[in-house]
């Protein structure tokens, strides 16, 4: 039986869409706007499947993407666009929706103003988790928060509490000083005194170093997550026997739920590493799920538009190398949780359509154009996989026939 792989490339919108005046991203386009930033931009693999036509058809003209050099990946593809029906811009919708689960009730958020979070729910995390108090108490930067109050932390052993545009309570703490396995515990306790307030993710943020200026967040992070509020494909083909084999942050997303095997790995190299791996011995009838989290994290977040436009490069040289590990009939999707535009004002996560590519060596060539929501993914892999249909979505795996 042929296999899936999804490599679902974080925050990597392509504008244009419908309701971004509602979020106040109107005109938000990260593939466009670090195109047109970067003259030159080379990404030939990813043009070769449909990226830049896929782009042009959501946002009605042409990224300036420039010359580009031959592309070494020349298999077949369906390229198109889709838009997002969850109510929000988060990774949790995102990921459910590409995996047949569309969020469609409104999340909880923390305030940004101080102090973010009420201090009944503060007093009862301190109180269970044995701490004498926090720091942070705000929205913030999680690279800038850790310089500002680490070593506070270190002096007081306080943990930095902090949240951001999603529905997230984020902690960091110093892996040596107030220990890993104690910033996992005091996450765990958060995890359940945020239930009432429908918080999708308690994040743990730890770090390390010795003063201000050389703190760094370590590749040990962990979500907290709520599971999804229906069967995903994951669950689905877990269910009936496949293995689903999650890598980087997947697990985490999904809160474990229809995982069959969980990789840990960061960083853009260590994560195609990972995935190569993977697909070598990921058995018949198998989902292999990659997040590439670095383009919304270190890139998308932090405005960098350089530092996104080199990952995007260093990610299409990667891709050739997927060819020769695809039997016949498997398939590989390219998509996007949401977008988050560098060149954008503020920090937060843009509202885009992401890009849907599909190829394979017998995948039927294809314009699929617009998509109504991300969950058009997961069906077309309940098709493939020969399974029950979602409630929501549309497959496009024999369109072009």
């Amino acid at each position: 039986m042929a296999r899936a792989i999804i490599l679902m490339m974080d925050s990597f919108g392509i504008g244009g869409a419908p309701d971004a005046c509602l979020f106040d991203n109107e005109g938000a386009d990260t593939f466009g706007h670090i195109a047109q930033v970067n003259l030159g931009l080379n990404v030939p693999n990813l043009v070769e499947l449909g990226l830049a036509k896929a782009a042009r058809e959501a946002v009605k003209h042409s990224a300036k993407i420039g010359i580009q050099d031959l592309p070494k990946l020349k298999l077949p593809s369906k390229y198109g666009h889709a838009m997002e029906m969850s109510k929000a811009k988060d990774t949790t919708s995102g990921h459910w929706e590409m995996a047949g689960v569309p969020v469609l009730q409104e999340w909880g958020y923390f305030p940004k103003k101080y102090p973010s979070f009420p201090q009944g729910l503060i007093n009862a995390i301190c109180a269970h988790a044995e701490i004498d108090g926090i720091l942070g108490n705000k929205a913030a930067s999680g690279t800038e928060i850790i310089q500002e109050l680490g070593e506070e932390h270190i002096a007081t052993g306080k943990p930095i509490f902090y949240t951001s545009a999603d529905s997230c309570l984020q902690i960091a703490a110093h892996e040596k000083y107030f220990g890993l396995q104690r910033l996992y515990d005091l996450c765990e306790v958060a995890f359940e005194a945020v239930k009432p307030y429908r918080i999708a993710r308690i994040i743990a943020r730890p770090f390390e170093g010795e003063k201000k200026g050389e703190f760094v967040r370590t590749k040990n992070r962990h979500d907290y997550s709520v599971k999804p509020f229906a069967p995903t494909i994951l669950n689905k083909l877990k269910d009936a026997g496949h293995e689903v084999i999650a890598i980087g942050k997947i697990s985490d997303i999904y809160a474990g739920s229809g995982i069959s095997k969980k990789v840990l790995a960061s960083g853009l190299e260590e994560l195609w590493n990972a995935t190569l791996n993977e697909i070598k011995t990921a058995p018949e009838g198998s989902l292999v799920f990659t997040n590439f989290v670095d383009f919304d994290m270190l890139y998308g977040h932090r405005r960098d538009v350089k530092g996104y436009a080199r990952a995007l490069e260093y990610f299409d040289r990667r891709l050739p190398e997927i060819e020769p590990l695809l039997q016949d009939d498997d398939i590989v999707f390219i998509t996007a949780d949401h977008g988050n535009d560098p060149t954008w004002e503020g920090s937060d996560h843009t509202r885009e359509q992401v890009p849907v590519l599909m190829f394979g060596k017998k995948v039927i060539p294809a314009n699929i154009g617009q998509r109504k929501t991300f969950a058009d993914i997961a069906q077309t892999l309940a098709e493939f996989f020969k399974l029950e249909p979602f409630e929501y979505g549309t497959s496009f795996l024999s369109e072009g026939k």
